[in-house]
């Protein structure tokens, strides 16, 4: 989704979004993991990684489902994460066009190794928070620098949501973040902000 095409789905969301979701309280803030994450531990071996994507909005959000499992790693370690992967029973399907490549799990799904040449891939893999499935899973600040910079309608929907479940103080770390790394996304931004707002007012 281009610039100006990200603008008009927000201008049509923002024309036709009313208070309340016609979603319950309990289940907005419920946090499940009823879709199984692979051992990624024993696929990437000893490459510091982050779970990001799908995957990792179910820490935000309920959880909704996603076929494929998106990892973040530092550019310099791709040669040692593919190895790694192709070690562990992983067939490589191709690059990525963002850098990294897409795999075919032991199990049959779908990973995407994700290496971003970012100023803030450091921060993210320094400062994962931890998952109850014992994996390092992406911080929302960058999971909506990641999503901001995809800018799919799903991507968009999931900022959305995350950031309407988010407190005060969250918030404004997820703006000044972006602030610093997307300037050019903060107004759009704070419209997906006043959107998720919208579907927890009420409740």
């Amino acid at each position: 989704m281009t610039p100006e095409q990200r603008k008009q789905y927000l201008s049509i969301a923002s024309r036709r979004a009313k208070p309340g979701s016609g979603s319950s309280e309990r289940t907005l803030r419920e946090r499940t993991e009823a879709y199984g994450s692979p051992d990624l531990h024993f696929l990437m071996g000893r490459v510091e990684f982050v779970v990001a994507g799908g995957l990792a909005t179910r820490l935000y959000m309920p959880e909704r489902m996603t076929l494929d499992t998106d990892i973040l790693i530092r550019p310099g370690d791709v040669s040692r994460a593919e190895a790694a992967l192709r070690d562990a029973g992983c067939e490589k399907q191709g690059p990525l066009t963002i850098g990294g490549s897409t795999w075919r799990m032991p199990d049959g799904r779908s990973l995407d190794l994700v290496a971003l040449d970012e100023p803030w891939t450091d921060e993210a893999l320094r400062a994962p928070v931890p998952g109850r499935d014992g994996l390092p899973y992406i911080d929302l600040p960058y999971l909506v620098l990641m999503k901001l910079a995809a800018s799919r309608a799903q991507d968009l929907a999931d900022i959305s949501r995350m950031l309407g479940g988010a407190g005060k103080s969250a918030v404004e770390t997820i703006r000044r973040i972006v602030s610093l790394y997307r300037p050019q996304d903060v107004e759009d931004l704070d419209s997906l902000i006043r959107l998720g707002k919208l579907e927890y007012e009420g409740l």
